[in-house]
């Protein structure tokens, strides 16, 4: 395997770095004014789905190698006549697969979009981002640059964007469709409820910014004697995906919030018994040793005998401006229904206006921040005597 040894992977990024990656995001603004408008207009898009994220968690996915593939989605950009993709992945994709994509482009014959695309593997299955796999492969990446026909008409479109991704966009000389690494924290457990409160958005009671066991079983007291009719509370990791870094404590037996030290103690020894993993091989010392390492949070568990769980998806394009992309109705399973299995389009005519209007609102707040790309907002939805 090659590598390319000059610079550390895993090193934080340089001074030179964000200010290269600064410059490339400002001018994105101007190619998605010039480039964009125009269908007929050459351009590339890079195409990284790279699930750059904990690892320990992304093992918890059944099927996780073949999230590469949910970007093929992309392939559609075929449709504009002078674009050129090319699909990056750490295994060669099935060309049945391939063709399947490129058959659903309407009035595009299949060898004229073939033509414009590239596929690009590092031929490596190691459960590792793919991101990391391509900086550490110089060959490929001259081979990459040398594919990208005009830098100032292209850009990367990522599943996620981290600074290993950062750093590929500066070697190649081009931006990302995607929000800055320095604003990840936004779109984390904790960091989402920041959000929503800022956005006068309803959100589940509870507390965020939470690392040691400590300041959960805090948060469980809390929770418990602001809501003493409360059964259950949900513990998620910042970073968790899915649905698979979630868990369930419940508080059936619980003693009376009348008596908190009864409270507390109850809490501290139950714990270890009453937490329910999302993930089946979850442990309990594998869980908190990742909650101290990464954060989460600790919620009222939402319940009702109608409970659906919508999402609307939302991007803010480099000019600040911002679409409603779509909504749907999350199809969900696991232990306690946190899981993510699919999805059904649209969401319910019921609320599908309300979420969008949601959308809108935590959109702004994301846009003000500098946020750039696309997102999306889950909800959990009751039905109640005056609607959902």
């Amino acid at each position: 395997m090659e590598r390319d040894c000059t610079t550390p992977l895993f090193s934080e990024s340089s001074a030179h770095e964000l200010e290269v990656f600064a410059a490339l995001q400002k001018d994105f603004a101007r190619m998605y004014s010039d480039v964009f408008p125009d269908r007929n207009n050459p351009r590339t898009v890079v195409v990284l789905p790279s699930l750059t994220m904990n690892q320990q968690e992304l093992a918890k996915i059944e099927g996780a190698t073949y999230y590469e593939e949910r970007m093929l989605c992309l392939l559609m950009l075929l449709q504009l006549p002078r674009t050129h993709i090319i699909y990056l992945t750490s295994m060669p994709l099935p060309p049945s697969i391939v063709d399947y994509y490129l058959h659903l482009l309407p009035g595009i014959p299949g060898s004229h979009a073939k033509a414009r695309l590239t596929l690009m593997s590092c031929h490596d299955n190691s459960p590792r981002p793919l991101t990391e796999k391509l900086l550490e492969r110089p060959r490929m990446m001259r081979r990459l640059r040398k594919a990208i026909q005009d830098p100032t008409a292209a850009h990367l479109s990522c599943f996620n964007v981290t600074p290993l991704e950062r750093t590929l966009a500066v070697r190649l000389g081009i931006p990302i469709y995607g929000c800055d690494p320095e604003l990840l924290t936004l779109g984390s457990k904790s960091g989402s409820r920041r959000t929503f409160r800022e956005a006068g958005v309803a959100l589940p009671e509870g507390r965020e910014d939470l690392y040691t066991r400590e300041e959960v079983v805090s948060a469980l007291i809390e929770l418990k004697r602001s809501k003493p009719e409360l059964l259950k509370a949900a513990i998620k990791l910042n970073e968790g995906f899915s649905g698979e870094g979630n868990a369930v404590f419940h508080y059936k037996g619980a003693p009376s919030t009348s008596d908190p030290i009864g409270l507390k103690d109850w809490i501290q020894l139950e714990l270890p018994q009453r937490i329910r993993f999302e993930a089946h091989e979850e442990t309990y010392e594998r869980f908190f040793a990742k909650f101290r390492e990464m954060g989460g949070v600790v919620e009222a568990w939402i319940d009702g005998r109608d409970k659906c769980s919508p999402s609307v998806q939302c991007r803010i394009n480099p000019l600040g401006e911002i679409e409603l992309i779509s909504t749907h109705d999350q199809v969900l399973g696991g232990p306690s229904g946190q899981v993510f299995l699919g999805c059904t389009f649209p969401a319910a005519d019921d609320y599908r206006r309300e979420i969008q209007n949601i959308g809108l609102q935590i959109s702004k707040v994301l846009r003000d921040k500098g946020v750039l790309g696309r997102f999306a907002v889950d909800f959990i939805s009751i039905r109640e005597q005056e609607g959902w």
